[in-house]
């Protein structure tokens, strides 16, 4: 009996140690992520779930004041249809001045999958800097996979990218019925030295309505053709020419052709075009143009010289971002004939857990020589199937958030959906 006692004393005892050293390792596990590297993703169209998942050695903190590294990851479109990727990783509280930038670079024809997964790979690369300096560095390893022998890449194409792109819109109901279609072909050759942009399409929309035993349909149509040649100078600046053929019967265009030499100055280097970019850009133009039906100042056509000049300011740190332009233009024949249209969006992370975000557009509109002498009938402007005389828009938008609790945001439940 004293045997059958001692024996269950030392399982028991065993059975506790166990525990003890299994409440000791969480424990030391737990201190560990605690210091984890802080991080904060300012990032508004990637997977940030399938980070979370995939880059377990930091901790993911909401408030980009809590964080010891700021990711910020900008975009802009390449030459073929992709997207590159600029991770600029900025040093905070005891990392200040540890800043780094690094790229990667999607395919057009890359799926979500994989562009989640370089995106990931590439982040994963520049926090291990940071993470080298904290606890966890002792439980961090480097791998390395062999690229097989380089081969001379040959471009058949030589750097041009065509797309052909075709959609439908249906919608209809017992007594409505609307109906949308729209296709275009472009053509696009992009190089350091060179872009060019060509595009033609077309748009075709039709509504119909039943009230009482009348049928009412309405429609509209465009159709035209886009050029855009650029040649870049330097660093800060370019020259090119546009131009452009279409029809509308929205605008009362029968036919328009229209071509604008141009020249635009960046103050900051075209090289930071993700990050920042203030531009200054001229254009003159000349236009022909056939009509419809005859306008308001009993023209059939016309032929026309115009100039116009925008700012356009875009800037994206770590404090928010802002997007404002400012574009005026008008006819050499009449002053008065003018445009002016200002748009500006605004996002601010006012102090912790309080964001603030406006955006909005205001136009002066006199220039609206194509406005049919006729008018428009009531179904045309209930659908707006024409052009209406106005010497005005605008249209705002104001939001204000607040967000406070826990700074950590490491974990990811996909249950019942977001």
């Amino acid at each position: 009996m004293k045997t059958f006692t001692w024996f269950w004393f030392e399982l028991l005892a065993t059975g506790c140690t166990a525990l003890a050293h299994a409440q000791t390792a969480s424990d030391t596990l737990n201190t560990l992520q605690q210091h984890a590297l802080k991080i904060y993703v300012d990032c508004n169209y990637c997977d940030l779930d399938y980070i979370r998942t995939e880059i377990t050695f930091v901790n993911y903190v909401r408030d980009r004041k809590e964080a010891q590294v700021h990711a910020l990851i900008t975009t802009q479109e390449t030459g073929g249809g992709g997207t590159e990727y600029t991770l600029t990783l900025i040093g905070q509280l005891n990392f200040a001045g540890q800043n780094d930038t690094l790229k990667y670079v999607s395919k057009q024809t890359d799926t979500e999958d994989l562009i989640r997964k370089g995106l990931v790979r590439v982040l994963q690369i520049g926090l291990v800097r940071y993470a080298a300096k904290t606890p966890l560095a002792d439980y961090l390893t480097v791998s390395y996979s062999k690229p097989s022998a380089a081969t001379q890449a040959r471009d058949k194409w030589n750097y041009w990218v065509f797309s052909i792109n075709t959609n439908g819109y249906l919608n209809e109901e017992k007594s409505t019925k609307f109906v949308s279609l729209y296709g275009s072909l472009s053509a696009n050759r992009v190089t350091s030295a060179l872009k060019i942009n060509l595009q033609l399409y077309g748009n075709y929309n039709e509504s119909s309505f039943d009230i009482d035993d009348a049928t009412f349909t309405s429609f509209s149509r465009s159709k035209g053709w886009y050029g855009l040649i650029v040649k870049s100078l330097s660093e800060h600046w370019s020259a090119g020419v546009s131009n452009q053929i279409f029809s509308s019967t929205f605008s009362n265009l029968k036919l328009r052709f229209n071509a604008a030499p141009a020249l635009e100055y960046n103050l900051f280097p075209y090289s930071e075009s993700t990050r920042r970019q203030l531009r200054f850009l001229y254009r003159t133009g000349y236009s022909l143009t056939r009509y419809e039906e005859t306008t308001i100042y009993d023209k059939d056509s016309e032929s026309l010289l115009n100039e116009s000049l925008s700012i356009a300011l875009e800037s994206k740190q770590t404090w928010g971002s802002i997007e404002a332009s400012l574009q005026g233009s008008h006819y050499l024949h009449d002053f008065s004939k003018n445009h002016v249209q200002l748009f500006s969006e605004l996002s601010l992370q006012l102090f912790k857990g309080m964001s603030f975000e406006v955006y909005g557009s205001v136009s002066l509109i006199h220039d609206q020589l194509s406005l049919p002498k006729g008018g428009a009938t009531t179904e045309e402007i209930l659908l707006q199937r024409k052009q209406l005389a106005t010497q005005y828009s605008y249209f705002a938008s104001i939001g204000l958030s607040y967000t406070f609790g826990s700074i950590y945001n490491n974990v990811v439940n996909p249950r019942f959906g977001n």
